[in-house]
């Protein structure tokens, strides 16, 4: 039943993703940065995924260290995985379309910095675990480390409010808009970007449990 539910939402993420694919295509370039605008239907929906597995792995490492219950553990590490690759892709595409936009890869202003230091946490929290055999102090570590590392993502959020930077203000809350049938493409979009981490992560949560049945029965393997 597991396996179903993940190929009906995984199918629906992939037709939602070519669909709007095809409709982002024939939308007219933007008025001052051209076609590289249309980029925002890819980079921002990334980006709120990977905020969004951040705070999943947030409340998962709370959970864990007042439960002791090591499906929290798995959930958090599984989250962390998919939300850094949803932050790489962030970061990827903004350099991208800064190349065009800006004529640089990158400038070191709050909002592009803060988020680099984000992936830079959490790829520090996955090297954590790994230098960590124990399961226990690892999944304690780990959690404390999770929560220290989510202070950035508030920064990375409201940098572009608290700082000038030379990173746009966002469409939907610094005063900007879309118009209205490019703002329904975006919202299918933001779906299906959050419906394909749904899927990551369903799936490496499930490689994590069975990792975690292999060390146990290791374990008692050497025992005997």
């Amino acid at each position: 039943m597991r396996d179903k539910i993940l190929y009906i939402i995984g199918a629906v993420a992939l037709i939602l993703l070519a669909r709007d694919m095809y409709l982002i295509t024939g939308f007219p370039p933007e008025r001052n940065q051209g076609a590289i605008f249309k980029i925002i239907f890819f980079h921002v929906p990334m980006a709120i995924t990977a905020l969004t597995c951040a705070m999943v792995a947030f409340v998962s490492s709370i959970l864990f260290l007042i439960t002791k219950k090591f499906q929290f553990d798995a959930l958090a590490v599984a989250v962390t995985e998919v939300g850094l690759a949803f932050l790489a892709g962030n970061l990827i595409t903004g350099s991208i379309w800064g190349r065009v936009a800006w004529g640089m890869w990158w400038a070191w202003d709050a909002r592009l910095t803060s988020a680099l230091v984000c992936w830079l946490l959490y790829a520090g929290y996955l090297m954590l675990r790994n230098a960590i055999e124990e399961p226990t102090q690892r999944a304690t570590f780990a959690a404390v480390f999770s929560i220290f590392a989510f202070i950035d993502v508030p920064i990375v959020i409201f940098s572009i409010k608290w700082w000038r930077t030379q990173h746009p203000q966002p469409v939907f809350w610094g005063g900007g808009s879309f118009p209205p049938d490019w703002a329904a493409v975006f919202g299918w979009q933001m779906l299906a970007v959050m419906l394909i981490g749904v899927v990551f992560t369903a799936v490496r949560l499930r490689q994590e449990e069975f990792q975690r049945e292999i060390d146990s029965l290791r374990r008692m393997a050497h025992a005997l």
